[in-house]
Order: C-alpha cells, then structure tokens, then sequence
C-alpha cells in the first residue's frame, strides 16, 4: 500500500512489485488509515436537506403501510367470502 502524496490518501500499490507481507498489526493500522480517509471524504447534509429526506421516507412508510394494509383487508375479504364466517 502506498500513501499518495496530494491528498494523503492511502492506495494499493501493485501488487508484484511488493516485496513482504504486512504483519497483523500493520494490516490493522493501514485499514483504520483508510477508513478515516473514506470519512474525510464524507459530506453532511444541510438541515434543509435532512428534513426534505426524512419527509420523503416518512413518506414512503406511510404509502407502503397503506399497500399493506389495503392488501390485508383485500386477503380478509376474499378469505371470508371463500370460506364464510361461523356464525
């Protein structure tokens, strides 16, 4: 693995070129090096963003609880009619 100069992240070399084996502890270190560099890369929404998303996927749980719902009186309705209710 080699560090690339412009920006500091860390990217893998060729792998023939490489001479040894990196022990446990560096394999561990190069992963915690890697993931703090895809974090760097990581960009927040904005408040306004974050409400527009949690808007859409309330939205979307409220119609596929509504799907759901209108299939299972579908499922009660046939099943009664096929079958009857005791009375």
């Amino acid at each position: 693995m080699v560090q690339d100069e412009p920006n500091g992240e860390v990217v893998a070399a060729g792998g023939a070129s490489r001479e040894k084996k990196l022990n446990f502890f560096q394999r561990i270190a190069l992963f915690i090096r890697q993931v703090f560099g895809e974090l760097r890369k990581v960009v927040t929404p904005t408040r306004q963003e974050l409400l527009k998303y949690t808007a859409v996927v309330l939205g979307f749980v409220v119609v596929m609880m509504a799907i759901v719902y209108g299939l299972d009186v579908l499922f009660v309705w046939v099943t009664e009619f096929v079958f009857g209710v005791p009375g």
